[in-house]
C-alpha cells in the first residue's frame, strides 16, 4: 500500500516523510504520522506502521490497536472529516486478516464514541476475504 500511495501521491509525499525521519527519526510500530496528500485526490495521507505478524507472542494486537488509535487521533487533531483505512498489516506483514478486522473496527467504534471527527470512516478492502469479514463486523 505505502508504495502505491507514493507513486500516486508524487514526490511531495515522500519529500515530507524524509523531513519527519530528519526531525523524529523512523515511525515506531503503532505510531502515526501525517504528511500532505501531494497529487492524490485526499489532502492528507495519515501513515502508520503495523505489526508485522509473530504468532501473536509480540503484542501484535495491541500495536495494531495502536494503528488505528493513533491515526484516528491525528485525524481529529487535523478537524478531518474522513479516512480510508487499508487493511493494515494483513499482507505481507501476514497478521490473520479476521484478527484483524475485528481489532479495527472495535477500535474505530470506541474512538467514535468519544471523538465527533472524523465522521465518516471507510475500510478500504482489497480482496473478498476482507469485504466479507467487514460486512459481517459492520453488519452491512
Amino acid at each position: 500500500m505505502d508504495g502505491a500511495i507514493h507513486r500516486a501521491g508524487g514526490p511531495a509525499i515522500l519529500q515530507e516523510c524524509m523531513e519527519i525521519r530528519k526531525k523524529q527519526g523512523g515511525c515506531p510500530t503503532g505510531e502515526a504520522v501525517i504528511t500532505t496528500g501531494g497529487k492524490l485526490s485526499a489532502r492528507f495521507v495519515i501513515h502508520t506502521v503495523g505489526p508485522v505478524w509473530q504468532g501473536g507472542n509480540g503484542n501484535e494486537s495491541l500495536l495494531l490497536k495502536r494503528c488505528y488509535e493513533n491515526s484516528l487521533k491525528l485525524a481529529a487533531s487535523h478537524q478531518l472529516n474522513s479516512v480510508a483505512f487499508p487493511n493494515i498489516s494483513t499482507g505481507v506483514y501476514h497478521f490473520p486478516k479476521e484478527h484483524a478486522a475485528e481489532i479495527a473496527v472495535k477500535t474505530v467504534r470506541e474512538f467514535l464514541a468519544s471523538n465527533n471527527l472524523p465522521s465518516e470512516i471507510i475500510f478500504a478492502c482489497f480482496d473478498e476475504e476482507n469485504y466479507s469479514l467487514y460486512r459481517r463486523l459492520l453488519n452491512v
